[in-house]
């Protein structure tokens, strides 16, 4: 999380990023110019959001001229990896794949084999994992198990 993300959009697409996620929370005065300068630099704008944040302050950005293309529901406090997943959080990952059945959900936070399968059912078809996968023994099985369980409910 950055206070301003505007001043990172530029050298992000020249390093070659696909995609620019920023936090709602720190953008409400210039999130429309942030989204198309992330577009025009062929990067796909997200919108993050911190557990304390309610879901209906990303509805502007998903629904405006040029809307991003996902939203990211932080499942622990931003900052620090090997926090825990917050389930309560599932109710804005439901709320949005109800109001935007087509929309990318991001999930972060807490995210590993005991907790997927929650988020994958609650509508989430992206997901961040970090200390799950890099702490683990056999990090390839973490990541099959992940991806199967999201595939899965996608499918559902």
């Amino acid at each position: 999380m950055v206070t301003n993300p505007l001043d990172y959009v530029d050298q992000l697409g020249k390093a070659g990023a696909s995609g620019f996620t920023f936090h709602v929370e720190v953008s409400k005065d210039n999130w429309q110019e942030l989204v198309n300068r992330i577009k025009s630099k062929g990067m796909k704008p997200g919108v993050a959001l911190k557990p304390g944040t309610p879901v209906e302050e990303v509805y502007p950005l998903l629904e405006g001229e040029n809307p991003v293309e996902m939203v990211l529901v932080m499942t622990v406090e931003p900052g620090f990896g090997g926090q825990k997943f917050m389930p309560d959080m599932m109710d804005k990952v439901r709320t949005l794949r109800e109001k935007y059945p087509t929309l990318d959900i991001e999930v972060d936070g807490g995210l590993g084999p005991s907790t997927i399968d929650i988020a994958a059912a609650a509508g989430a078809n992206c997901i961040v994992a970090g200390s799950s996968v890099f702490g683990a023994p056999e990090p390839a099985q973490v990541i099959s198990l992940l991806r199967t369980s999201v595939n899965k409910a996608c499918r559902a």
